[in-house]
């Protein structure tokens, strides 16, 4: 049976602990720390545009987000 109901903790020890005391119908994941950060550069919070904020991936999570996005689309 796959599980119904998503659950994203940021530690992959939480995570199982978690996925313990929910049961059979949540599937608890990790997403390793921050999956997206404000760009580096000058420019990722424009004041003129209702401070609209830049994204960007991290890099080092690119893996875990796209579980991230695959479990999302299952659940």
């Amino acid at each position: 049976m796959a599980a119904k109901c998503l659950v994203v903790v940021e530690s992959p020890a939480k995570a199982k602990t978690i996925e313990k005391y929910l049961g059979p119908g949540y599937r608890v994941l990790a997403s390793y720390g921050h999956v997206r950060d404000l760009l580096a550069k000058q420019g990722a919070v424009d004041t003129d545009n209702d401070f609209y904020m830049t994204y960007e991936e991290v890099k080092r999570n690119a893996s875990h987000i796209r579980e991230l996005v695959k479990a999302s689309k299952e659940a």
